[in-house]
Parts: C-alpha cells; structure tokens; sequence
C-alpha cells in the first residue's frame, strides 16, 4: 500500500519510487493523493521503474499558484533525475500538465497516457469548491467526481476537508483551477505525436465524454477507451478495467 512513508525526498523534492525497468511517471490530479494510483503500481511495479512526484500544490507562493509554476517544477524534477525516453501517465489536472510537458519536450516522451485530463474543458470545481468548514459540502462535491459515491471513502474526504480549513489552500486551489481554464490546448494539440492512449469514464461529470472524444480528434497518434459504471478517477473506481486497457496498450505499443 502506497503510504506516506513511502516518499523519498531529495532536496526541493518529494515521490514514491517503485520497480524496475522502463521509466512510467504519473502526475495526480488537483486534489490528488498517492492513493490514487496505488492499483497501477501494484500491478505495474514489476515491470516498470513508477516514479509518482509529489506536486507541489499546497506549497506554491499564493499569488503564482498556477499551471506554469507546476510545469516549472516537472521540468525541474525531470531534469534531477535523469529521465529520458519515459511513458508519461496524468489524471485530471495531471493530464493537463503531461500534455503541456510534452508540447514543450516532445522528444523526452515515449508514450502518453490520459484519464479524464483538463486542457480542453472542464466543469470548473475549483470556483466553487472552497466552502471551509462545511463537510457535507465538501463531500457531496467529492463524491461527484465518482459514479458510486461510496468510492469517495471518510479517509479521502476527511483529507481533502482538512485541506480546505486553511485559506492560503483555498485560494492556491481556485488559482490552479483558473488557471487550467485559461491554459486550453485545442490548437496546438496537433503538434503531439507521441502514441496516446485515452481512457476515460464513460460517466465523467467534471470532463464528460464528449471532452475524450475530442481529444480522440486532435491528437494524431491516440486511441481513446471508455470504461462504463466511471465517472473522472477510472485507475481508482475501475481498477481493474483501467490496468487491463493500460497494459493492452503498453503491450500492443512496445517502444522502439
């Protein structure tokens, strides 16, 4: 199980390493947590090297919390650790950051993998979601981003109602979320040619299925897969529906 224990940091920088082998780098989401990808490591650990960065989101100057402080951090962790040639897997606000990554490092990127990722549209949570001290709304608004709410656990909720209570927080994540709406990618997305694998749910409320079908259509060289009963987290709702079409992928596109 992937614990807070398990973070490795070196110098301005914290992440979970697991495995051997080729490089998969995964960017969580907004409000992510290390629990997110814990079925992909679990299932992929022993086939690759998963290095999962720690997003400085809760640590950004308030007044630069925003995607290109992010992407300068990316840049920078990347460059610390040498990768090259690696598979680039982002969710949500992730996926966001892995295609500005890549439209600005085309050639350090094997092959991309995005699940209900930000850049096109998205139903905006971060202007409305910072109502300190009210915990039913904050978990009806967790909840939303599932198809069975149950998945939004009392541990995850209690989380993310912990991170609300300070308004430093609130305000870093409505500028991160503002500026996801700002920073939209429709016109240069033709310039990525990587191999892209799209799996999306097929009940997504924050960037419904029309949002993946786009993508479908602007990226050159992707392939886009719905998982059914999933709404915007699939590699934690679905697990193992989203690792089945994952390692399909991975098999079937095997790196030069």
């Amino acid at each position: 199980m992937l614990e807070v224990s398990n973070l490795k940091e070196e110098g301005e920088f914290r992440f979970i390493e697991e495995g051997e082998g080729k490089v998969m780098l995964l960017l969580h989401g907004l409000f992510g947590a290390l629990s997110n990808w814990e079925s992909v490591v679990d299932k992929f650990s022993k086939d690759y090297k998963i290095i999962i960065p720690m997003l400085p989101i809760y640590e950004l100057p308030v007044r630069e919390a925003g995607l290109g402080k992010l992407i300068e951090y990316l840049e920078g962790f990347i460059a610390y650790k040498g990768l090259d040639n690696f598979d680039l897997m982002g969710n949500s606000l992730g996926g966001h950051m892995a295609l500005m990554y890549v439209l600005k490092h085309p050639d350090k990127v094997d092959r991309l993998i995005l699940t209900g990722s930000s850049g096109l549209f998205e139903n905006a949570m971060g202007s409305s979601f910072p109502k300190r001290g009210n915990y039913d709304f904050i978990k009806q608004k967790v909840e939303y981003t599932f198809y069975d709410p149950k998945t939004a656990t009392k541990e995850y909720v209690d989380e993310i109602f912990n991170t609300m209570q300070s308004m430093p927080m609130c305000l870093r994540i409505v500028g991160i979320a503002k500026s996801a709406q700002r920073n939209n990618l429709a016109h240069e997305l033709h310039k990525i040619k990587n191999d892209t694998l799209l799996i999306w749910g097929l009940n997504d409320t924050i960037t419904p299925p029309r949002v993946g079908h786009e993508f479908n259509r602007l990226l050159t060289n992707s392939t886009l897969r719905f998982i059914d009963k999933c709404c915007h987290a699939p590699m934690m709702e679905r697990p193992d529906a989203y690792n089945d079409i994952l390692e399909d992928f991975l098999n079937q596109r095997k790196s030069a």
